[in-house]
């Protein structure tokens, strides 16, 4: 098996601790909003690496986070709390916005056919092991007590750069005009493990601490997690690009810190999903999230088919024409794959042969657009019978989980123009008794349309609507 690893920069031969068990840590979501489609691309990639791996005989551990306590949006305790912007924006407590949308983020994963860790832990669920940590680092000389919050000092950090490839005088000049923002630090890089005094004074989630009533800091969550369900080494950590610097390069200061050895070998990063305009994200242009795609026509897994033929490392660049030339060319490959029995004997080398190629593709840095090359070559090869193609195919597909044996359920769904026009006048009315602060009518339609298994999803942009 070989890597793009982003901490040697390198494709890299990977080698796991124990031979034939891969510990896996995958940074799950801020649950305070559902995921965008440039979100669920970086969980289909560690997806296939999952499969892929698995695919390949080893053992996979993988485990995920659900950040559920307040998460800033910078390291300077700047911006918003990004819970208690959702709690807000709902009318409802960070609590019930935890729940809900780490629902709706399972749900999605599901759609996808992504499969959900065993273990998942909620960040709120360990703040014992956070103030151990952080106790240690502090005894250590790691961090100190400032203002009473605790920060982490990366001068202490070996290499502190060492993932990134930054260089700090560049990152001084970038980040000006917030560094200043927290004046309790020594050195405008320190990032926050614990927080007593924070411009969230109305924080909800608080805990007991050596160092006054508060809550951890952003990276400490992943750290402590990570440390709690895989023990003192991780073998793989993947995330999206925009996690390297400054997530996942403190989650390497502080867990060296508090366990005195290497913490992980193997960093592997997803590319960012781009629109026409640029990096795609919850505040700018239209919301892209799954439901929004179901509601215009597309599967799910039509979305997947479109990820998995680019590269995860290649910035990829939505658009509703590359999304229908994926829609069209799956649905073909799925009719091809329809027209197969199981009839016969299975041709055993042949099998072989094929599983040996398509290895060869994950193991060439997870090449999926080679994998699918794969998958059309066997339906092609005239010298397999229909068991055998069958046959091979099921493999390849417990990787690409694309449903190839499976009808399109989804796409089975249709909508009348009444049903739509009735859909689109409803939230019309729902919009006006909104404006009209007649929460109570905007409320019984909602449950109306729900009744009749129409999900109303409100975005900044405004209501769309999926059929349950």
């Amino acid at each position: 098996m070989k890597i793009y690893n982003t901490l040697t920069k390198n494709i890299d031969e990977f080698v796991p601790k124990v031979d034939g068990v891969v510990n896996m840590y995958t940074c799950g979501p801020t649950v305070y909003h559902y995921a965008h489609v440039g979100n669920l691309r970086t969980y289909i990639f560690e997806d296939i690496l999952e499969k892929g791996l698995e695919f390949m005989n080893y053992k996979v551990n993988r485990v995920m986070n659900i950040t559920d306590v307040g998460h800033m949006t910078s390291d300077a305790d700047s911006g918003e709390d990004k819970m208690l912007k959702g709690a807000k924006r709902e009318g409802k407590t960070v609590y019930e916005i935890a729940d809900f949308y780490t629902k709706a983020f399972l749900s999605d994963m599901e759609k996808l056919n992504i499969r959900i860790p065993k273990v998942i832990e909620k960040a709120s669920d360990h703040i014992d092991t956070y103030i151990k940590m952080i106790s240690k680092m502090i005894e250590e000389g790691y961090a100190y007590i400032s203002g009473g919050n605790v920060y982490f000092d990366v001068t202490k950090a070996t290499d502190y750069y060492k993932l990134s490839g930054k260089n700090p005088e560049d990152l001084l000049i970038a980040v000006r005009d917030t560094v200043e923002e927290d004046s309790l630090k020594r050195n405008p890089f320190d990032f926050g493990l614990w927080f007593t005094v924070s411009k969230f004074d109305n924080q909800i989630m608080k805990w007991d601490s050596p160092w006054g009533v508060g809550y951890p800091g952003w990276h400490i969550e992943c750290s402590g997690i990570a440390y709690e369900t895989l023990g003192e080494y991780v073998d793989i950590h993947c995330g999206g690009v925009d996690n390297i610097f400054p997530h996942h390069t403190n989650e390497i200061a502080q867990s060296e810190a508090f366990l005195g050895h290497k913490w992980c070998n193997y960093w592997c990063h997803g590319a960012h999903l781009n629109d026409q305009s640029g990096k795609m994200s919850k505040s700018k242009g239209e919301f892209l999230t799954l439901s929004l795609l179901i509601s215009k026509g597309y599967s799910a897994i039509d979305y997947r088919y479109f990820c998995l033929n680019s590269h995860y490392r290649n910035t990829l660049v939505f658009s509703y024409d590359s999304l229908d030339i994926a829609k069209n060319s799956l649905s073909k490959l799925k009719k091809k794959v329809a027209t197969l029995t199981e009839n016969g004997l299975s041709d055993e080398e042949a099998v072989h042969k094929y599983k040996s190629l398509f290895a060869l593709a994950i193991s060439n840095d997870l090449n999926t657009s080679q994998m699918i090359t794969l998958v059309y070559d066997v339906l092609k090869d005239s010298e397999l019978n229909d068991a055998t193609k069958v046959a091979i195919l099921k493999s390849f597909d417990s990787v690409l989980s694309l449903g190839l044996f499976e009808e399109d359920v989804e796409n089975e769904i249709s909508i009348s123009d009444d049903l739509k026009q009735y859909i689109e006048n409803k939230i019309e009315e729902r919009n006006q008794a909104k404006k009209n602060k007649d929460f109570e009518k905007a409320d019984s339609i909602r449950k109306e349309l729900l009744a009749k298994n129409i999900k109303l999803i409100d975005t900044r942009e405004g209501t769309t609507y999926e059929m349950e």
